[in-house]
């Protein structure tokens, strides 16, 4: 199955200022970009085809890319000076870059990439900048035998603040923490249909405009997931991945410690 990644956002709060042109799927997590961490969970499950909708700092994702060193991750031996890899990463991938503008929004960005996806009734798509463990095949499966337009992943909600009730006179009546609280939020993992298309006007949004009504027309179907998710919209979130992958730490790392024949 294709998998569509978005990575041509600005990225504001990842930015160091304004020289500062990496697009947020280029943060490093470990010896890799974040884009390269989600391309190679895919991967694990076999979905080896990707398009990058691109945009804002397109350059440094196709440098990445068209320079990559498969010694950097992989064990590999050295005779007469050349590396001979015991183990490959990309190799099998086949990735297609398309620049789907500066400011287009989601919904956009994958407009433009349409006639890419050859007509497949169904792929997978992804903001390419959050990481998870999530069951992957589970997940196509649950959408496959339904008949939804759009399947979206969906997390409890990541903030660390409360919420208070109140009465009229400012009394309050009970503190609940935001993550107690019966609510999911977007988790930015996609199965998607052809359908979906249908709801994207031009300039539009995936989720405000495209899942908002498959919802209103009972069309979009819910993946609850309460296992490892992490997003990396800020620095801090970005360093906390990146302290946890050198601690050998990384759940989202499937390929490292679950074979994708005993999964898949």
């Amino acid at each position: 199955m294709k998998v569509v990644l978005f990575c041509g956002g600005y990225g504001m709060r990842m930015r160091n200022g304004a020289a500062d042109d990496v697009p947020k799927p280029m943060a490093m997590v470990g010896p890799r970009p974040l884009i390269w961490h989600v391309m190679r969970y895919y991967a694990h499950f076999g979905h080896t085809e990707f398009i990058l909708c691109l945009g804002y700092g397109a350059s440094h994702i196709k440098n990445f890319f068209l320079n990559y060193e498969e010694t950097a991750s992989n064990d590999f031996v050295l005779r007469n000076g050349k590396p001979e890899l015991l183990s490959t990463d990309i190799a099998d991938w086949t990735i297609t870059f398309v620049q789907t503008g500066i400011e287009s929004p989601i919904g956009e960005r994958l407009r433009r990439v349409r006639h890419y996806l050859d007509g497949d009734e169904m792929f997978l798509a992804n903001y390419a900048d959050v990481l998870s463990d999530v069951p992957l095949p589970d997940m196509i499966e649950r959408f496959s035998n339904s008949d939804a337009g759009a399947s979206m992943m969906v997390v409890p909600p990541q903030s660390s603040f409360h919420c208070v009730e109140m009465d009229e006179g400012g009394l309050v009546g009970s503190i609940t923490a935001v993550s107690e609280m019966p609510l999911w939020e977007n988790g930015g993992y996609f199965v998607l249909r052809q359908e979906v298309f249908d709801h994207i006007p031009e300039n539009g949004d995936l989720v405000a405009d495209g899942c908002a009504e498959l919802a209103k027309r009972g069309r979009l179907l819910a993946y609850p997931y309460r296992g490892f998710w992490k997003p990396t919209d800020t620095v801090k979130e970005r360093a906390a991945l990146d302290n946890a992958y050198t601690h050998g730490e990384r759940p989202w790392a499937l390929w490292e410690h679950q074979p994708a024949a005993s999964i898949a």
